[in-house]
């Protein structure tokens, strides 16, 4: 079996960074299409089999409703397609080179860990917090038994010669708004979730946010996490390019992927999941899919060969950083609230320790706010009962209705109302043997 954790660790000693692409489709013959043209797209490319809303839900029943009216769903109905269908989509495509991450957004994802075991695919993603909190009403103590359930069945794996990896989405809470501390907070408790419950190859992942320097904090931040939780794991930290409202022209959506491909370079994580310029309009497209990966191969590359990272981020790391000073905090409030790690996480949302502003879900307090301030840096404007009064820096109004709406296009605005670096083309030039012929950009 495939081993993503050796892949990411092979790509890591050539000083090379992962892409990944979120991709999936209902049709099998273009879901294996999408699967070969992304796996020859850079020097590291992880691939993706995501699934559809339905199946996430557990809803089964209307998957297969929607396949036998041939209308196209947002993802690939793992656990509604027979197994040989599945193997023929996967056939001669994952290897070492080339492992498959099943992505899928399910507070319930037993099932889905089934289906991928059956097909012989090892690594996903997720969280009994991160997985439930954003995308549902789930009770959060149903998602922690579901999720319980879910890291042995990944765990057994282990014992048939597997090294099955899972990776926290706790870095990635409503994808905007969540100030760093609390996202790296949730995705080391997750992180140390999967490793009690028997997991010894983990990643954990932050999304991109409104400040560059404090993106680059929070990553380190969650590296030094990871090595104080995470001693005898195999684990990386993988980055999201921006998840909230996404620039809308093509110059900015590729100026800020490419940031997002820099900060992981920059701040020594290993992984980047991409987002192509489609983002804000509809569903990628495969091709769109292998654009994003080239276009944040290629910023890696050149950020690789201007720094020293990761040998200057990994010197960083125990330097004076606020971020890790409010991760550290939250974890260790959490973490004394109960020795079994489920209970303590259920504990800390009951008490406020842990709560996600702005997410509506009911098991969350809802009594925390955050705001951008004036450097761009994504602070709390109210940390409800969040412990970590001793260590937050000043904090700022509460958001009006239209500062909100101001907070969530920040980024979108900033980016598209940049001027577009890259020189307009030339005028075209008839060769002097032949006719003229029209430039591509590529």
């Amino acid at each position: 079996m495939t081993s993503f954790g050796r892949f990411v660790a092979a790509a890591r000693a050539r000083g090379t960074l992962v892409v990944q692409p979120r991709m999936g489709f209902s049709e099998p013959a273009r879901m294996r299409a999408g699967l070969l043209a992304t796996k020859g797209a850079a020097e590291a490319v992880a691939g993706t089999l995501t699934i559809d809303s339905y199946t996430r839900v557990c809803d089964e029943p209307a998957a297969v409703r929607a396949l036998n009216a041939d209308v196209s769903l947002n993802g690939y109905p793992i656990t509604s397609y027979s197994p040989h269908t599945s193997h023929w989509v996967l056939d001669g495509i994952p290897g070492p080179g080339f492992p498959v991450q099943v992505r899928h957004g399910s507070a319930s994802p037993q099932r889905i860990v089934a289906a991928l075991a059956r097909l012989g695919l090892t690594a996903t993603e997720g969280g009994p917090v991160s997985y439930c909190l954003p995308y549902g009403r789930t009770p959060l103590v149903d998602s922690m038994r579901n999720w319980q359930e879910a890291c042995e069945q990944l765990a057994a794996l282990r014992a048939q010669g597997a090294e099955p990896h899972l990776e926290s989405f706790g870095g990635c809470m409503l994808g905007q708004l969540c100030p760093p501390g609390l996202l790296v907070a949730i995705s080391a408790l997750e992180g140390l979730f999967f490793h009690r419950a028997g997991l010894r190859s983990i990643s954990l992942s932050y999304t991109q946010q409104t400040s560059p320097e404090q993106d680059r904090q929070a990553v380190r931040a969650l590296r030094r996490l990871a090595a104080e939780l995470l001693p005898d794991t195999d684990w990386h930290v993988v980055v999201y390019t921006y998840m909230g409202v996404y620039p809308r022209s093509p110059h900015g959506a590729r100026a800020l992927l490419e940031r997002s491909a820099e900060l992981a370079v920059l701040a020594g994580a290993d992984r980047l999941i991409v987002k192509t310029a489609a983002e804000a309009h509809r569903i990628p497209t495969v091709a769109e899919n292998v654009e994003a990966l080239r276009i944040a191969a290629r910023a890696a590359a050149r950020a690789a060969a201007r720094t020293t990272a990761p040998a200057a981020a990994v010197a960083l790391d125990t330097a004076d950083n606020p971020v890790y000073a409010e991760a550290r905090a939250l974890v260790d409030a959490v973490l004394d609230l109960d020795g079994d790690l489920g209970s303590a996480l259920l504990k800390a949302f009951e008490r406020g320790y842990l709560d996600v502003p702005f997410c509506l879900h009911p098991d969350n307090a809802g009594r925390t706010r955050s705001h951008i301030d004036a450097d761009g840096r994504l602070t709390w404007s109210d940390i409800g009962a969040l412990p970590i009064g001793r260590v937050t820096g000043q904090r700022g109004a509460r958001l009006t209705a239209a500062g909100l709406y101001d907070a969530l296009t920040y980024v979108q605005r900033r980016y598209d109302e940049a001027p577009d670096p890259r020189p307009a083309p030339g005028p075209q030039r008839a060769a002097a043997d032949g006719p003229a012929h029209e430039l591509l950009e590529v």
